[in-house]
C-alpha cells in the first residue's frame, strides 16, 4: 500500500502520462515502477557530465576544423555552403547578439543538433539548391575532426546520442534504451575526438557504479 500511495503521489505531481510509462515497464507493480522512475533520473545524472564533455568537445572539434579551411567566421562563409536550416539556427544567435558575435559566442550559442547536422548530407540550401555537406565541410575539414572514420557512421553515431542527450535534458524515460550501450558508444565517439577526455571520462564518471547497482538498490539521487 506504501508503494501505491508513493507511487500515485508521484502521478499527481507528475502527471499520470509521464508515470505511465514506468508503470506499463514494470508489469503494473507500482513498486518496480517507482524503482525505474528512481534509475531513470540516476540514469540522467549520471549520463549528464559525460554527454556535456562530449557535445563540448565536439563542437569546438568541427568550429576547428572549418576555422582552417573558411576561417574563424565560416559560418558566415558562402563557400562552406551551409542550408537553409543552418542558416535558420544561426539566426536567432546573431539577432540577438549586441553587435557582430565573435567566433568564440556563437560556437558557446548553437545547439548540439546544429553541429550533428554539419556531419549529414546538407539539405535545402539558399536558392533552392542543395548542399552537398560531403564535398564542402567533411572531404575537406571534418573528416579530420574523426580520423578513419566516414561521415555516414558518424552522424549515426552523433545523432544517436543527440537523442539520449534530449530525453534527459527534457525529463523523458531513458531506461527503454540499452544504457551499456549508450555508455559504450559514448566513450567510443568521444574516444574519436580526443583519447584524452575520453580516459577522462573513463576516470571520473560514475556511470558505471550506477550501471552496476541492482533495481532493488537504496534510492539516491
Amino acid at each position: 500500500m506504501m508503494d501505491v500511495n508513493a507511487f500515485h503521489a508521484l502521478e499527481r505531481a507528475f502527471s499520470p502520462e509521464r508515470m505511465q510509462t514506468y508503470l506499463d515497464a514494470a508489469g503494473r507493480d507500482h513498486g518496480t515502477a517507482l524503482q525505474l522512475y528512481a534509475r531513470n533520473v540516476q540514469l540522467g545524472a549520471a549520463f549528464h557530465g559525460p554527454l556535456q564533455a562530449l557535445e563540448v568537445a565536439l563542437r569546438n572539434a568541427i568550429h576547428a576544423r572549418l576555422e582552417e579551411r573558411y576561417g574563424s567566421q565560416w559560418y558566415t562563409n558562402p563557400a562552406a555552403g551551409l542550408d537553409s536550416h543552418a542558416h535558420d539556427s544561426m539566426a536567432g544567435v546573431l539577432r540577438r547578439s549586441a553587435g557582430e558575435p565573435t567566433a568564440d559566442h556563437f560556437v558557446a550559442k548553437m545547439s548540439l543538433g546544429f553541429w550533428v547536422r554539419l556531419v549529414g548530407r546538407g539539405g535545402w540550401g539558399n536558392g533552392g539548391r542543395k548542399a552537398d555537406y560531403e564535398r564542402t565541410l567533411w572531404r575537406p575539414a571534418l573528416h579530420r575532426a574523426f580520423p578513419g572514420h566516414s561521415r555516414r557512421k558518424v552522424q549515426q553515431r552523433l545523432n544517436d546520442l543527440r537523442r539520449l542527450r534530449n530525453r534527459i535534458a527534457h525529463h523523458e524515460p531513458i531506461v527503454g534504451r540499452d544504457p551499456h550501450k549508450d555508455h559504450d558508444d559514448l566513450l567510443e565517439a568521444m574516444g574519436w575526438i580526443s583519447s584524452d577526455v575520453r580516459a577522462w571520462i573513463e576516470r571520473h564518471s560514475n556511470l558505471p557504479d550506477v550501471l552496476r547497482a541492482p533495481l532493488s538498490a537504496p534510492i539516491r539521487f
